[in-house]
């Protein structure tokens, strides 16, 4: 079609003249250009390299464009097109990789500095008492479990759920969580929090 828009003479081939008053006048031809992925295409838009373009368009060196080679140069643009696209989806796949392990790693590491905050007799469990007396004094401790993901945990800073929250936690039922019991609901915040953050990236993209 903007082969067609630039060929005004409708002579199967394209000229200097009909290309540069194309890419000064018509919008979609130039619209198309700018986008279309092959630099001797764009080129066409640049005065100073309109020329050189040209040049490496005309494999045949007729001194004009015919649509055998017009073809030729969309082909190429369409496999550069692909070809970034490709770059673009990988790359960003790397980009979530890298992103993942290095939240991954500094979520497990927040989880276990909070976990030790709370134990204060370093015994390696969490007693009600030192989960209430963390949760009502220590900033850092709110922070985390407010941002955490788990549920249960969340609701530790609830002093009506705190109760209800413990027994859940509290897999064994020794009336304490252990580092298991505690690693287990972090495990579950992380997994939504990764989920959060893939809808995130997932918007980000469609934006």
């Amino acid at each position: 079609k903007v082969f067609i828009m630039i060929d005004v003479d409708g002579s199967g081939t394209l000229t200097k003249d009909e290309i540069l008053k194309s890419v000064k006048a018509d919008k979609k031809v130039i619209d198309f250009l700018v986008n279309c992925g092959n630099q001797n295409l764009q080129y066409l838009l640049v005065p100073a390299r309109l020329e050189a373009a040209l040049l490496e368009l005309d494999t045949d060196k007729s001194g004009e464009v015919d649509l055998p080679e017009w073809e030729a140069a969309i082909e190429t643009a369409l496999a550069n097109k692909i070809q970034a696209r490709q770059e673009k989806r990988e790359a960003a796949a790397k980009a979530a990789q890298a992103e993942i392990a290095e939240f991954t790693a500094q979520f497990l590491g927040a989880a276990q500095k909070c976990f030790e905050m709370i134990d204060k007799d370093d015994s390696g469990t969490l007693t009600k008492a030192e989960i209430t007396r963390s949760v009502s004094e220590d900033e850092d401790v709110i922070k985390f479990l407010r941002d955490c993901g788990e549920p249960n945990l969340q609701f530790l800073l609830v002093p009506a759920r705190l109760q209800k929250s413990l027994e859940i936690l509290d897999t064994s039922k020794d009336g304490e969580l252990d580092l298991q019991e505690w690693e287990d609901a972090i495990r579950r915040g992380l997994a939504k929090r990764l989920d959060d953050m893939a809808e995130e990236r997932e918007r980000r993209e469609r934006a």
